[in-house]
C-alpha cells in the first residue's frame, strides 16, 4: 500500500501500528492466530466493553503460548540431532542404501511383482516407530491392511513406495524432511523426528 492510498494521518497510524504489532508477534514466535478475536480485544478496549477474559487469564494463556513455543523450539533442535546421529550410524549396515533425498531403506524381502507409480492405489501392512522404539502408528498390530495412494503418503513413503515391487518387505529410516517436518504431527511424532517404518507392500489396488 503507498502513501497516498491512507486516508489521513489515522489510518497512516493505524496501518503502521498493525506492522509493528504484527512484527512484534513473529519474533515472539506467533505463526498464526484469529485475526476476528484479535480485532475483537482491540475492539472491547478501545470501547470499554467487557472483555471476555480477565487479565489474569489472559496473561496465563499467553505465557502458557510462549512456554509451549520454546520446548517446541528445543524438543526440534534435539529431535533433529539425534535423528542426523542415528542416521549417521545407520549407514554402518552394509545393507542399509541411502538415496540422494537422504531416505534410508533396508531389504528385508524383496517380491517379484509390479512396482506402483505415483498415481497407483496400493494395499500395504506397515508398523511405525520413533528412533527410540516407541511405536506410533501400526496397521499390523490393528491386524488390517492400509489402502491409499502413493501420493498421498508423506514423502519418503512416496519415494520408497516407487521403487519396491508387490510382496516386497522393507525397513525405512525416514529423515524429518521426507517426513512431518516441524510441525511433527499428532502428540506422538515430535517436532523434527526422524521416523522408522516397516512396510509390506501387498499389492497394487
Amino acid at each position: 500500500m503507498s502513501e497516498r492510498e491512507f486516508k489521513g494521518e489515522l489510518e497512516k497510524f493505524s496501518y503502521a501500528l498493525g506492522l509493528s504489532i504484527g512484527n512484534n508477534l513473529i519474533q515472539s514466535g506467533v505463526k498464526s492466530f484469529d485475526p476476528s478475536n484479535f480485532l475483537l480485544a482491540l475492539e472491547d478496549v478501545f470501547t470499554g466493553k467487557s472483555p471476555k477474559l480477565t487479565v489474569g487469564e489472559a496473561n496465563q494463556i499467553l505465557q502458557s503460548f510462549i512456554e509451549e513455543q520454546q520446548n517446541s523450539s528445543s524438543d526440534a533442535h534435539v529431535n533433529l540431532e539425534e535423528g542426523k546421529k542415528f542416521l549417521a550410524e545407520n549407514l554402518r549396515d552394509g545393507k542399509v542404501v541411502k538415496t540422494s533425498s537422504g531416505l534410508q531403506y533396508k531389504i528385508l524381502e524383496e517380491g517379484i511383482g509390479r512396482k506402483p507409480s505415483i498415481h497407483d492405489r496400493v494395499k500395504c501392512h506397515y508398523h511405525g516407530t520413533l528412533i527410540d522404539g516407541t511405536v506410533f502408528d501400526s496397521s499390523a498390530q490393528r491386524g488390517t491392511p492400509a489402502i491409499f495412494p502413493v501420493n498421498g503418503v508423506i514423502q519418503g513413503w512416496v519415494e520408497a513406495l516407487q521403487l519396491m515391487r508387490e510382496g516386497s518387505k522393507w525397513r525405512l529410516f525416514i529423515p524429518p524432511l521426507l517426513a512431518y517436518g516441524e510441525g511433527g504431527a499428532g502428540e506422538s511424532i515430535g517436532p523434527n523426528a526422524t521416523l522408522i517404518f516397516d512396510v509390506e507392500l501387498i499389492e497394487i489396488v
